[in-house]
């Protein structure tokens, strides 16, 4: 299983979402860089359920720097940050090998690595492997400074929403909770202050290697750069971005920042479509692999209406550990 990505910045992630330890590892991380527990309290805060239309799960998410920081700073040998599960009931995961639920990855993790294998909830395959993703990307966001990058989630089940505190927003979970159902939602990243040039033809553009990471969240279903699907539907006249100055600023950004796989010194700007939640309470057909029979299942436990609603700063923090990585790259 390969549970690593990066090269000059390198992240590891183990553990499992219902196992009693995750953790990050990080490779990379420069000598001095001022790093503390209560760095990642903001992030991961962000990340964490709670608010409506969020799993009912409560996890504490305190994170430890288990090594690698010495006196409140790096040290420059790798960085270790852990998580204890303390809310964990593998047990409710039990029926699902041989009842995989639709659009999860339980048959296909079994026809991978065994039915032995679906023991620890979604596993490594869970949405909860992203918050050590988000302990990594709070140390990506520190190494790239000045460089910014900020998400929001622009659109839920199909309506447009400003912000989290959106009546529309309120409208859309309540319907979907009421019929036992879920729905997903965009989300729009911008990173500000990225020198030109990042970025590697032919095979390791800096879109692909976004999206490279990007997908490796779980439930993402798309993504687009700039004007994205729509460049299809413009004439050439329309989608060109005017170069404006010496420095290469545009008077558009229909590119989102990116010319020939290289960053051109304008904002990155994507956006990313997060799938509906695959655990709902209505009622779904699948088979039964121990009977070869369709039968009824019905999902029980804690799960988000709209998971769309934590990914944010998870997206964030995967913008941030490409951008690191490739700016550390460019320094050795």
């Amino acid at each position: 299983m390969r549970n690593f990505i990066g090269n000059a910045f390198r992240i590891v992630l183990s553990g499992e979402s219902h196992s009693p330890l995750m953790s990050v590892e990080i490779q990379g991380v420069p000598e001095g860089l001022p790093l503390s527990p209560e760095d990642l309290v903001a992030d991961i805060a962000r990340r964490r359920p709670g608010r409506k239309g969020t799993t009912a799960r409560v996890e504490t998410d305190v994170p430890e720097i288990v090594r690698g920081v010495e006196r409140g700073v790096t040290t420059g040998t790798t960085l270790k940050i852990a998580f204890r599960n303390q809310n964990i009931d593998p047990s409710a995961y039990r029926q699902f090998v041989d009842m995989p639920r639709p659009g999860h990855a339980d048959w296909v993790r079994r026809a991978k690595y065994g039915a032995d294998s679906l023991t620890s909830g979604g596993g490594m395959f869970s949405g909860r492997m992203t918050l050590p993703l988000v302990a990594a990307g709070v140390v990506a966001r520190k190494i790239i400074a000045p460089v910014t990058v900020s998400a929001r989630l622009i659109e839920v089940g199909g309506h447009l929403v400003n912000g989290l505190d959106d009546p529309v927003l309120e409208a859309v979970l309540t319907e979907a909770a009421e019929e036992g159902d879920s729905v997903g939602g965009v989300i729009e990243c911008v990173c500000t202050g990225v020198p030109a040039g990042l970025g590697e033809p032919f095979f390791c553009p800096m879109e692909a290697a976004l999206s490279q990471m990007v997908f490796s969240i779980p439930g993402i279903r798309g993504i687009e750069f700039g004007d994205g699907f729509g460049a299809a539907r413009m004439r050439g006249s329309q989608h060109n971005d005017p170069i404006v100055d010496e420095a290469g600023h545009t008077s558009r950004n229909g590119a989102g920042g990116i010319n020939g796989g290289l960053t051109n010194g304008n904002p990155i700007v994507f956006r990313v479509a997060v799938k509906p939640t695959s655990s709902i309470a209505r009622p779904q057909m699948t088979v039964n692999l121990s009977t070869g029979r369709m039968e009824t299942l019905t999902v029980k436990g804690r799960h988000d209406t709209c998971f769309a609603l934590r990914v944010p700063p998870v997206i964030e923090s995967a913008a941030a550990i490409v951008l690191c990585d490739s700016l550390l790259s460019t320094r050795i």
